[in-house]
């Protein structure tokens, strides 16, 4: 078996624990509690609770997962490197596997990145009427925002991140702390429990996978782990750290606000499911007028976490193709403060187009549920492998429960996306098999020239 040196893997870079909890955390709470969740509650009523708590779990088997592929490989771009390093008798073989890992990854993170944008504007106008009619030049603004905190020094984009998430997090609280001291929150709406919801009794179970995507991000120190101080141990504590104050977040936010809104106001307001906060700001709240702009102002940090620390994977992730020979050398070098600008072009470039149209963003999103699981699949199945190819670096991070978490995870992942997979009909299926044949040939062509 071969064995990765113990310094490779004891190699850091300059974030420490609790900016990679901030990193996490503002990645994770994004468009998906301030959007995400009002479909959730709609389809669930109250039993939305239990649909984020069982979401967290399955994405935390995925976290802890990738934490240990992070200090099997120490190198950022974990989305490419993890397949690459492990699967394929080969090396060649091994590029083939993160390719395909990292052209779906590739393409799922744009639109994220779009998607957040394209609501920048969307909360900030209902909030501030200043801001009404100007949602795409607040995207294109804010994805410009981003691309300059993704070109300075990464210890400077994650203090930033951390002053963000800290205001996030206070506006939560203001919103919490006002809907339960005011006498709007009634406990009332909270029974039947399971039964409110368009989806009946089971709802909170079919809306786990739309759950999931709040959690995308607690992948991302694994997959940044060359920015990492002791990785071994902040990648891991990180992850766990982060889920539980998101969580707590998230279930604050939601007990609050099915406590004032209920299913069948969201269902009889369809515009209002996608901004579940402002229902309860313009209902229960309307007496508080200055708690829409704190909703706004918490959408805003939420987005702009979450299109920092995407940019910052996505990038990472192309560099590290780069580096391979798989893209253009370019886009493998870094900058004078050591961050890969030219990778950071290429995925901006793309979400400014996408943002410009708003109109498209359901069906753009509705897109990127396959690559996720394309991608999921490859990087649990990497563990599965790298466990039988190499030994564990001393001092390295080993996931708990054995060959039983991997194989759980997977399981449960893949049946979570099966819904929302088929439910999106042949335009998926065409549209995915069309972006990997794509990718499949430009990797044939990309090979040959470099033969």
């Amino acid at each position: 078996m071969d064995n990765m040196s113990n310094n490779e893997n004891n190699q850091g870079g300059s974030l420490g624990l609790w900016t990679c909890v901030a990193m996490i955390a503002g990645g994770m709470v994004g468009s998906a509690i301030f959007s995400l969740s009002g479909l959730t509650m709609t389809a669930a009523g109250p039993s939305a609770i239990l649909t984020w708590a069982i979401a967290a779990v399955i994405m935390l088997c995925y976290g802890l997962i990738c934490a240990e592929l992070s200090t099997r490989f120490p190198k950022s771009g974990g989305v490419f490197v993890f397949p690459s390093k492990a699967l394929g008798k080969t090396e060649k073989e091994g590029r083939l596997w993160g390719w395909i890992s990292t052209w779906g990854y590739i393409n799922a993170n744009i639109v994220a990145i779009a998607f957040a944008a394209i609501y920048v504007g969307t909360y900030l106008s209902v909030g501030f009427p200043i801001f009404e009619g100007k949602q795409v030049p607040l995207a294109i603004v804010s994805i410009l925002f981003i691309f300059v905190l993704n070109s300075v020094k990464f210890s400077l984009a994650g203090k930033v991140n951390n002053l963000l998430v800290l205001g996030l997090v206070i506006a939560m609280a203001v919103y919490i702390g006002v809907a339960f001291t005011t006498g709007a929150w009634d406990g009332a709406t909270l029974t039947p429990f399971f039964t409110q919801g368009s989806a009946g009794s089971t709802g909170f179970l079919a809306m786990v996978p739309t759950a999931m995507v709040g959690y995308g991000s607690i992948v991302a120190m694994a997959f940044m782990v060359s920015e990492v101080k002791n990785p071994n141990k902040n990648v891991p504590k990180s992850i766990l750290i982060a889920l539980i104050l998101v969580v707590s977040l998230y279930v604050g936010i939601i007990l609050a606000t099915v406590g004032m809104v209920s299913a069948e106001y969201l269902m009889e307001n369809p515009g209002m499911q996608f901004i579940p906060l402002y229902a309860a700001a313009f209902t229960k709240l309307a007496s508080i007028p200055w708690i829409s702009k704190v909703i706004s102002i918490a959408a805003l940090f939420a987005l702009l976490t979450t299109m920092l620390t995407v940019t910052s994977l996505t990038s990472r992730a192309v560099q590290a193709t780069a580096e391979k020979g798989l893209m253009p050398a370019k886009l493998a070098e870094n900058n004078k403060a050591g961050v890969p600008v030219y990778a950071t072009i290429l995925i901006m470039a793309p979400c400014l187009v996408i943002s410009c149209f708003p109109q498209l963003t359901s069906t753009i999103v509705s897109f990127a549920a396959l690559f996720a699981t394309v991608t999921i699949t490859i990087n649990v199945v990497s563990l599965l492998v790298a466990r039988k190819k190499f030994d564990l670096p001393e001092g390295a991070f080993h996931a708990p429960g054995g060959k039983v978490l991997p194989i759980v995870a997977l399981v449960l992942i893949v049946l979570c996306y099966i819904p929302d997979i088929i439910g999106g009909g042949w335009k998926i299926w065409a549209y995915t098999i069309v972006w990997y044949v794509v990718g499949l040939i430009y990797y044939k062509v990309r090979n040959g020239k470099n033969k």
